[in-house]
């Protein structure tokens, strides 16, 4: 019997030969769905959100599902949400039991809104942005969203208002206008695009994302999240990892250092910032007025 590596059906490993029925009783295989098992060390944890995709396909039997939603987005690499929410699966005209942790779509797909992660089915990023912007109810969210698959897919925001356009009457279909109108895929993650809306719903005047500084002799000093380049200031936002790893800390210091000597000034945002951005927005203000703006 060969060891079992990830989630697997047990019917089929049993029949298969790979597991004995004794074996998947046991205490160290966990149910993770009706007829859906794994090893207890190969579970995923709960704010995997790409392993438990993987896991969650194999509830649905014949047509292979497609996974949609915030865990459509992890996979292809454009990671936009919450970790722990339930997994998105489309399952065409089907009709199954739902379970914790999975929400079930009946929807047909075009071939073109399907692409394949390795072995797991997913809708395309532009498929996954109109469902993503028409069903989370936070307008910041529903940005970050397309930002981010706007990004990673390659595709312009407004594809979405066109898509709308063969869908009218669509649930949510009017939240997409105004996300579109607020799209910027040049930001470089999902809290780059929260301190651009958060700023700019402060009433802080729009900066350039990811702005590229270079000296008075052409040479690249390094790039910003968020630029006011008239007046060479910057918003950067530092995740947590920026201050616990030590060797990021030691480059963000270099950067930092490099942009000033350039006559740049950078203003650090925090995720304690994005959830109270408006001291954020008054530190921000006070910098472009000291610079003339």
């Amino acid at each position: 019997m060969e060891d079992i590596a990830g989630p697997f059906r047990a019917s089929e490993a049993v029949r298969a030969g790979r597991i004995t029925r004794g074996r998947v009783a046991g205490p160290g295989v966990r149910r993770l769905f009706p007829n859906v098992h794994a090893l207890a060390g190969q579970v995923a944890a709960a704010d995997d959100l790409a392993g438990r995709a993987r896991e969650a396909v194999l509830y649905v039997r014949g047509e292979p599902p497609v996974v949609g939603g915030h865990a459509a987005a992890e996979l292809l690499g454009a990671g936009c949400g919450p970790a722990t929410v339930p997994v998105d699966l489309v399952v065409g005209r089907r009709r199954l039991r739902p379970r914790p942790g999975l929400r079930l779509h009946q929807d047909v797909l075009a071939a073109d809104e399907v692409v394949a992660v390795e072995d797991v089915l997913v809708t395309s990023a532009l498929r996954t942005a109109w469902d993503l912007v028409r069903r989370l109810g936070d307008p910041v969210e529903r940005v970050v969203a397309l930002d981010a698959l706007a990004r990673v897919g390659g595709f312009a925001p407004e594809e979405l208002l066109v898509l709308g356009e063969s869908r009218p009457g669509s649930r949510g279909w009017r939240r997409v206008a105004p996300a579109v109108a607020r799209a910027d895929p040049r930001a470089g993650s999902p809290p780059e695009t929260r301190m651009r809306l958060g700023l700019t719903d402060e009433g802080v005047p729009p900066a350039v994302p990811q702005v590229q500084v270079f000296d008075d002799d052409g040479w690249f000093v390094g790039r910003v999240d968020l630029g006011w380049e008239e007046v060479e200031v910057a918003a950067d936002y530092q995740g947590d990892h920026h201050r616990t790893d030590r060797e990021q800390w030691r480059r963000d210091q270099a950067r930092f250092a490099a942009l000033a000597a350039a006559g740049w000034l950078v203003l650090p945002c925090t995720a304690l910032d994005l959830r109270f951005p408006h001291a954020f927005a008054v530190r921000v203000k006070a910098a472009l007025s000291t610079r003339g703006r």
